[in-house]
């Protein structure tokens, strides 16, 4: 990791970049700027990018499809700023695989310090070997295993992956849409959601008709609801 780390400000408010560029300058960081995603696109090829602190709504493609792109090949941290503060679009990004979303009521100082925190959880995880623990089962995100009362279970890619949206996010409730657009590109019904998590609760629930952790809210989509033990990092 560069000694100095490289910040990308990816927004169409270019006095929102400058201020956010010149307190993150202050505290020693490097920054790069775009006002699109394709701006951004170009900057994140050419350069290596510790952090991407990225708008949602902008001309053309927005923050959320350009997380859902990064997302395919890297697992750089994003944090989300964004002028929307309610919670459907904050559940939105981190579905989507943000890091962090502020309202850009937030201070200068609290985005910096959110972008500190950020990348200290990265830089933790980068050198460790992360693993949630939930009692009987436990899943390792550096490997993609998931240990049902310490055997290895088969999961699908596709299993795993929403395993894991939820193992993360456990006091969320992800509705169908979000599910959908997040795993889907938003093509299918609430049937394609049902038959995959069908699947995946055989394979991790002791008892699949009561559910231990994956639970349906209903009329809404679903939640995790399994006691996490604490994240165990393992050199």
């Amino acid at each position: 990791m560069n000694l100095v780390q490289t910040i990308l400000v990816v927004d169409d408010d270019k006095s929102i970049v400058e201020l956010l560029r010149d307190f993150l300058e202050n505290e020693g960081f490097y920054v790069e700027t775009a006002y699109d995603t394709a701006q951004a696109l170009v900057i994140l090829k050419q350069s290596t990018i510790e952090c991407i602190i990225l708008d949602i709504m902008m001309p053309g493609q927005n923050g959320f499809e350009l997380c859902r792109q990064l997302r395919m090949e890297s697992d750089v941290p994003i944090l989300f700023l964004s002028a929307l503060s309610d919670d459907v679009d904050k559940i939105r990004g981190l579905a989507l695989g943000g890091d962090d979303y502020i309202v850009k009521t937030a201070s200068p100082g609290e985005i910096v310090a959110r972008v500190k925190a950020v990348l200290r959880r990265s830089s933790s995880e980068q050198g460790s070997r992360k693993v949630l623990d939930y009692g009987r089962m436990s899943l390792d995100l550096s490997t993609r295993e998931v240990f049902i009362k310490g055997q290895p279970i088969s999961l699908t890619p596709k299993e795993y992956d929403l395993l894991q949206l939820f193992a993360e996010h456990p006091k969320y409730v992800f509705s169908y849409d979000q599910l959908l657009e997040k795993f889907w590109e938003g093509i299918g019904d609430k049937h394609t959601i049902r038959v995959h998590l069908s699947r995946l609760r055989e394979k991790i629930e002791a008892d699949p008709n009561n559910p231990q952790f994956i639970v349906n809210v209903w009329g809404i989509g679903y939640r995790f609801k399994g006691e996490e033990n604490g994240n165990h990092s393992h050199s």
